[in-house]
């Protein structure tokens, strides 16, 4: 398979030095966001974990935040060698999570739905 990446070689950030930054709120830190995908002035976000990775609160408060005005997805899966999807749910704006799929192929479905939409909806 042929890196789609800009640079398949970068490495995630650290922000641990950024610990501490905020006196009265110390645990106050970045997230980063796995997948942003735009049309049309139209944004998915996904956020990827691995099979019983777990989620930080403040990860899961952008989250939802981010859900208020975007789509955003929340992945199980992982890309190593190749692409693997056991579940895709999107975040609803009131924090629950719906199934969407089970697999890379109901990822991309998914996907390509979103961007049809847009299309119409901005002709």
């Amino acid at each position: 398979m042929i890196p789609a990446m800009r640079n398949a070689n970068a490495s995630h950030v650290d922000f641990g030095f950024l610990r501490g930054m905020i006196p009265t709120n110390p645990s106050f830190m970045p997230s980063n966001i796995d997948m942003i995908i735009e049309r049309r002035g139209e944004f998915i976000f996904g956020e990827w974990k691995r099979e019983g990775e777990k989620m930080t609160v403040g990860q899961r408060i952008l989250l939802l935040a981010l859900s208020k005005m975007h789509t955003v997805l929340l992945i199980t899966g992982h890309v190593d060698d190749e692409a693997h999807v056991s579940k895709v749910q999107v975040v609803t704006c009131n924090g629950k999570l719906n199934l969407i799929g089970n697999s890379k192929e109901d990822l991309i479905t998914y996907l390509q739905d979103w961007y049809n939409a847009v299309e119409k909806r901005k002709k």
